[in-house]
């Protein structure tokens, strides 16, 4: 898979500071440039900026704090982070809906939609979505959640789509979206690995879309980590909330029969033989990291590249009795009957454990007059 051994290379390359990144210096440069002027920009001509109801017609832009709170709009919750390459922002997403749910909010998501073309109008769903028409992180939290979700590159008119289909909407998370500055955010999660910032430079020389400044501007740093690694140190200056959250298999799904196993029973029962695993997300060592730590022997391991549209089975390289594949890429693999494949559903593990408990409590006080739409 030549995509994902560039991809590798490359992460392996942003690590260091050798001559390959030196010599891309001057392009991270004006990219750090670029961004900074883009910014400005966005602050000179949108500051104060109106609420989402005022630019519900238009693609206005905005940044944190700047549309106040109580004014008739919607609290919005960014979940992104500042480096290429997955860091786990899914699962993030979907646990703090599903949290936001048991405390009696009604979130709704919007998406960009990466991977798919969407065309002028936003496209607008709940439950079981299309991967092919919503993108395949969109479809995985709609069907995980059951919340009305609305993909568009454009964030501001996947948020006006999203409240003309969904009025009872009264809070929405944003699926990435950090470096969208048309986008208000009320509370900001950014999302990291063991690999932090690497080597702290930008695109191309480095791993960061954005300058690492923004770490200490969110409100909650949430680092997934594998077993056996370490968290990357942290800024003295960053005023965030440190989380960290590993990512740990809870039930397994057979592709073809729908078939649900707790994790504990389904080892008992299919641990032995010849399993395989395959994985086409932005980290998949980390699925199969979680694979072996928790007992599971691959004979092998398949790394795709992160979003693959799985146009060809990838299952047919495989002559194992068992293969495991993560949730996302399950919404692609329907299609293809093999009965080898089980799926396996892993959910965060988060410590300190009540943290969105806290950020819920934030967000009340915040809002305290009411939301009015």
């Amino acid at each position: 898979m030549k995509g994902v051994s560039l991809s590798r290379w490359a992460h392996q390359v942003w690590q260091g500071r050798g001559w390959v990144s030196t010599a891309l210096l001057p392009l991270s440069w004006l990219a750090h440039l670029s961004f900074l002027l883009k910014r400005r920009r966005y602050h000179r001509l949108h500051s104060p900026a109106p609420s989402i109801a005022d630019k519900d017609s238009c693609d206005g832009a905005s940044t944190r704090g700047a549309t106040g709170e109580g004014n008739g709009r919607l609290p919005i919750i960014v979940v992104g982070n500042i480096v290429v390459g997955g860091t786990g922002k899914t699962p993030v997403v979907i646990a703090l809906t599903q949290s936001l749910l048991a405390g009696g909010w009604t979130p709704g998501i919007i998406s960009r939609g990466y991977g798919v073309h969407i065309g002028p109008i936003p496209r607008v769903g709940r439950g079981v979505l299309e991967a092919g028409l919503f993108g395949d992180e969109p479809a995985l939290i709609a069907r995980e959640t059951n919340a009305p979700i609305a993909v568009h590159p454009r964030r501001t008119a996947a948020i006006t789509a999203l409240r003309k289909h969904h009025p009872e909407v009264d809070i929405v998370i944003s699926d990435d979206g950090l470096q969208h500055l048309a986008l208000p955010r009320d509370i900001e999660i950014l999302v990291q690995d063991s690999r932090g910032i690497g080597n702290g430079r930008m695109l191309p020389a480095g791993p960061l879309r954005e300058p690492a400044k923004k770490l200490q501007e969110v409100d909650y740093v949430v680092t997934n980590l594998a077993p056996g690694e370490s968290a990357p140190a942290h800024p003295e200056t960053s005023q965030a909330r440190h989380v960290t959250m590993q990512m740990r298999p809870t039930r397994v799904q057979h592709l073809t029969s729908g078939a649900e196993l707790p994790w504990p029973d389904w080892l008992k029962l299919y641990n032995s033989g010849r399993t395989d695993a395959i994985a086409g997300i932005g980290q998949p060592k980390r699925f199969f990291s979680m694979l072996t730590d928790q007992g599971v022997k691959l004979d092998l391991t398949l790394a795709l590249p992160d979003h693959d549209d799985y146009a060809a089975s990838p299952f047919l390289k495989s002559s194992a009795d068992i293969i495991l594949i993560t949730a996302k890429d399950a919404v692609k693999c329907q299609k293809f009957a093999d009965d080898r494949v089980w799926v396996v559903h892993a959910e965060p593990r988060f410590s300190p454990a009540d943290w969105m408990d806290s950020l819920a409590i934030d967000l009340k006080k915040k809002f305290s007059s009411g939301i009015t739409l």
